[in-house]
C-alpha cells in the first residue's frame, strides 16, 4: 500500500494521549507552544504525520469557533455605506 499502513488501535490511542495532554499544555498555558515543546515532540512522534497537520488545522478551528461564540461574530463594515 501506498504510504502508511493504517495505525493499529494502541497507535491511535496513543497518538489521542499525545495530542489531548498536548492540548491541554496549550490550554493552560495561554496557547503557548514554548512551554508544551516535550509534549509536542511526543504528538508529533506517536501520530502520522498528516494526522499532526489534520489535529493543528482542528485546533485552529475550533479555537476560531470557540471566538466566534465568546465573541460573536463582527462582520467588517460593508463598503459603500455611509
Amino acid at each position: 500500500a501506498a504510504g502508511m499502513a493504517a495505525p493499529t488501535m494502541e497507535e491511535r490511542k496513543a497518538c489521542w494521549g499525545a495530542r489531548d495532554e498536548f492540548w491541554q499544555c496549550l490550554d493552560s498555558h495561554g496557547d503557548d507552544a514554548s512551554k508544551c515543546e516535550k509534549l509536542r515532540r511526543a504528538f508529533e512522534s506517536r501520530c502520522p504525520q498528516q494526522w499532526v497537520k489534520h489535529f493543528d488545522k482542528r485546533r485552529d478551528f475550533l479555537k476560531y469557533k470557540k471566538k466566534l461564540e465568546t465573541e460573536g461574530y463582527h462582520p467588517p463594515e460593508a463598503a459603500g455605506k455611509s
